[in-house]
This record gives C-alpha cells, sequence and structure tokens, in this order.
C-alpha cells in the first residue's frame, strides 16, 4: 500500500512555489504521492485558487519519486485534444509519474460557466472522452506518452453509485467517495476482483482519510493507495506538519 497527500490548492496553497516546497518536502520524507483539486472555483466566491496544471508541472520538477496527478478532472469541461496534450506533456516533464483523476465533477463548480450539469449528460461525456483520450495516447498524437500502455487513469464514484464502478474497471483505479468505512472498500474490491477476472493488469483502490487514521483497516480491505486528506483550507503550518510527519 502507498501512501500520498491530497491538497486542495485554494488560499494559501494557492501559491505554486509553496506547493512545490511542500511536494519536495513530502518526497524526502516518504510520501508516495501528491495529488491536487482540480477544481475552477470553490466558495466563498472570492476564495484563491490555483490551476492545477500550472501546479503540478511546478511540482513535477521540483521532485523526482513522487506520483502526482489531478484529483479529479471533470472530463465533461475539458477539451480532450487539449488535455491530450497537457497529459503526455507533463508525463515527459516527469519522466512517466502523472496518474489521471477523472469523475463527473461537481455541478457548484460546472452551472456558473455553463458547462453541462446533468449527470447522465456529463457520465456520456465522460466516457466519450475517456475512449477519445485512449486514441490520442496510444497514436493519435505524437510523442507517445513515457508510461506505457498509457497513463493510469482513477476514475472516481460516489458511493454507493455502482455506475462509476463499471466504468473504472476499464481503466486502472478506483476513488471511491464518501465510503461508509472499510467495508465498503472490501465490498467494491470484491465486485471489481469479479469484474476484472482474467486480468493481470494493475489495478489501484484509493481511498481518503483525514490526518492521524489508522489505515491498516483499509489496507486489509484491499485500499493499494490512502490519501491523507486536508480539506479547504487550514493555514500553511498545519498543512506543513502534515506533510513533514511523514507517512
Amino acid at each position: 500500500m502507498k501512501r500520498g497527500l491530497y491538497l486542495a490548492p485554494f488560499d494559501e496553497l494557492a501559491d505554486p512555489r509553496l506547493l512545490a516546497e511542500l511536494a519536495r518536502a513530502a518526497e524526502s520524507v516518504g510520501w508516495d504521492g501528491l495529488f491536487l483539486w482540480d477544481r475552477i472555483a470553490y466558495p466563498p466566491r472570492e476564495r484563491a485558487v490555483a490551476d492545477p496544471w500550472v501546479a503540478l508541472s511546478a511540482i513535477a520538477s521540483a521532485t523526482g519519486t513522487l506520483r502526482f496527478g489531478p484529483m479529479v478532472t471533470p472530463l465533461s469541461r475539458r477539451r480532450v485534444q487539449k488535455l491530450a496534450r497537457e497529459t503526455v506533456t507533463l508525463d515527459h516533464l516527469s519522466n512517466g509519474r502523472l496518474t489521471l483523476g477523472v469523475g463527473l465533477g461537481n455541478a457548484d463548480d460546472l452551472g456558473p460557466f455553463g458547462e453541462a450539469v446533468d449527470p447522465r449528460e456529463r457520465g456520456r461525456l465522460l466516457d466519450e472522452g475517456l475512449d477519445r483520450l485512449g486514441g490520442f495516447w496510444s497514436g493519435g498524437f505524437r510523442p507517445l506518452p513515457v508510461q506505457r500502455p498509457r497513463i493510469p487513469v482513477w476514475v472516481a464514484a460516489s458511493w454507493p453509485n455502482r455506475r462509476p464502478v463499471q466504468r473504472a474497471v476499464r481503466w486502472d483505479g478506483l476513488f471511491p467517495i464518501e465510503l461508509p468505512g472499510p467495508e465498503g472498500l472490501a465490498e467494491l474490491a470484491e465486485e471489481v476482483q469479479q469484474a476484472r477476472a482474467g486480468s493481470d493488469d494493475p489495478f489501484d483502490l484509493v481511498v481518503e482519510v483525514p490526518p492521524g487514521a489508522d489505515v491498516h483497516a483499509w489496507e486489509a480491505a484491499g485500499a493499494t493507495w490512502v490519501l491523507t486528506s486536508i480539506d479547504p483550507q487550514p493555514p500553511e503550518p498545519e498543512v506543513r506538519a502534515v506533510v513533514d510527519a511523514g507517512p
């Protein structure tokens, strides 16, 4: 099981230089990954919000082993051809350390900007976008990603909704949100195993926990990644203390 940090790049953490510094510190004390929320806005309206892709570029340049990525990017509001260029460029910049988290996104972050808010339509656009993205990565665009056969994709799913789970098993990982506890993850792990019967390809089960949480039960339930989630947004010294404490 690997351990990561899950940060919202808001307020003080909207500074990409600070995020790069925190990532470098995290790598030095043994964290395996650092993942950023992908939001355009977050209440209150005047809150500072960083673009995750620019921040991830800074993180890639400041680290050498840390896995990182957006958690999660709603493909319904992205031009997939632009996302393909961004992901491959970032994969090369990091020498193959990018993981792409995707999902439906939050309607509150979509509607005000004229994006689709109907869940079925967002699901359709997500599936269509993933198929197109796979095509660009597999040769539709050059260069190819560093990671083969592709950049790993983790799909978010809100408990107890099973449709995103069906989507996730076609890709590389499942990020279930609002789980009732490790027993919920164990239930999903069994479903994923059955759905992927016969496949030897690696597949991640990713969960988030608050700082200081005991992660052993999650590991026993099948988690391959446990992310320490720091919700928006304590002061920088509190975030730094979680980072420096290590996994």
